[in-house]
């Protein structure tokens, strides 16, 4: 008798197990997805000091251990939350580089930002974290994503085309910096709107950053020397020269360079041969120090600011002052201004007030801006989104430290500065 066939019953069988498998890695990825968002939020909240396991779970609606199944070290959940954030800005530089021209491809990956943050206030769209605390991770995690961003950067720079000289590709670099700046630093500033209001501002936005500030008939690059009055003072120390105001000048910029977790008291102390007991002297706790070297850099901008316009000129001309000076101090200076990336390493309670005061400076610089759109010397903008780009690319400028150093400072600050007067698309 000849042996019955089971084959059938065998691919059965085989469908089954598959099926079993599939609903099981479904339902793997779901969670571990749930983990990475709830990781993001608490990455975005408070950075990566403030991301624990505890909290991600608590989030989620599961207990610490089931976390660690899906990620045995907080660094290990850290570094995918970010890897996981790369890789959409990836997918978005792939969408917008199909673009038929450089003003297209840019036009595009701001709507795309735009479409992702309309996203997210609907529910639909999961986050993407801040990069700010990429310098944070340990090794391996920090060089790979490190050169991942990096691969990042030139690939939006490339959206502005082949460079046909060095400067045209210094150029391209300060753009594609402030581009990218200004679409990381939308988060903080997007939420004073309403979704539906997104077309428009970001329209609003491209304006600004295709077009710039100054008009056509524009004079040349022409900022005056600014005098600020009382440029010592900063509350902890009246003529700037006592321990304290060393403490913020060494600590802004040891922050700038290595990020919040990457400073301690210890390597301050160090830089001025003093002493921890020096520190805690004058101060109770490093998170004290950062908020009051936010203090210290917004009085500066203050301080300029009203300089400028004592100045007298036109409204332009008083911006320019403005931006000149500071773009001094950011890509050359030995005291400049305290990155927003260190806002994340504000507790929360403090985080407002810090923010209250940065819409402070951005709205004095909106009052400047409207006035200069008044008397003719400014090109006709949406002075409250113009304000938060010049913000973002005065503040962010201490990154492009050695760009600036390949080049004359005045050449260095003129050519960033063009970014925002001239636009990408009118610079010459």
């Amino acid at each position: 008798m000849a042996p019955a066939d089971t084959s059938h019953k065998t691919d059965k069988a085989d469908k089954a197990d598959k099926a079993a498998l599939d609903k099981r890695t479904r339902r793997f990825e779901e969670k571990r997805d749930r983990i990475l968002d709830a990781a993001t939020v608490l990455i975005n909240r408070h950075g990566l000091k403030g991301m624990t396991f505890v909290g991600v779970a608590d989030i989620v609606g599961l207990n610490t251990t089931s976390v660690t199944y899906y990620f045995k070290r907080k660094e290990q959940l850290a570094a995918a939350v970010l890897e996981r954030s790369i890789e959409r800005l990836e997918a978005m530089v792939a969408e917008a580089a199909a673009q038929g021209s450089a003003e297209l491809r840019v036009r595009h990956y701001i709507e795309l930002h735009f479409r992702h943050f309309a996203g997210r206030r609907l529910g639909e769209e999961r986050p993407l974290a801040s990069l700010s605390d990429i310098r944070a991770l340990a090794s391996p995690h920090r060089e790979a994503l490190i050169e991942r961003y990096n691969n990042l950067f030139r690939a939006v720079r490339h959206f502005f085309g082949p460079p046909g000289s060095t400067r045209d590709k210094l150029r391209q670099t300060a753009q594609t910096h402030v581009l990218s700046e200004s679409l990381f630093w939308l988060p903080v500033w997007l939420r004073q709107y309403s979704v539906g209001d997104y077309p428009r501002v970001g329209e609003r936005l491209w304006e600004v950053l295709a077009q710039g500030l100054a008009p056509d008939d524009s004079p040349a690059w022409q900022p005056r020397p600014l005098a600020p009055q009382g440029a010592g003072s900063n509350g902890l120390g009246s003529d700037g020269a006592g321990m304290p105001d060393n403490f913020m000048r060494v600590a802004t910029r040891l922050i700038n360079q290595l990020g919040y977790r990457g400073v301690s008291v210890e390597r301050i102390a160090a830089e001025l041969n003093v002493t921890k007991g020096s520190f805690y002297h004058h101060l109770e706790a490093k998170d004290d120090l950062v908020l009051e070297c936010f203090s210290r850099s917004y009085g500066r901008v203050s301080r300029l600011q009203r300089a400028a316009r004592a100045s007298g000129g036109s409204h332009w001309q008083q911006l320019q002052s403005t931006m000149a000076a500071l773009l001094h101090s950011q890509l050359r200076g030995e005291d400049p201004l305290l990155r927003t990336t260190a806002l994340q390493a504000l507790p929360n309670e403090v985080r407002g007030d810090v923010l209250a005061r940065s819409d402070r400076m951005a709205r004095r610089f909106a009052g400047m801006l409207i006035d200069g759109i008044s008397e003719g010397s400014v090109r006709a903008v949406d002075p409250l989104i113009a304000s938060q780009v010049l913000m973002c690319m005065l503040n962010a400028a201490f990154e492009l430290r050695d760009w600036a150093a390949r080049q004359d400072m005045e050449d260095a600050v003129e050519l960033y500065a063009a970014t925002v007067c001239q636009g990408f698309f009118r610079a010459a």
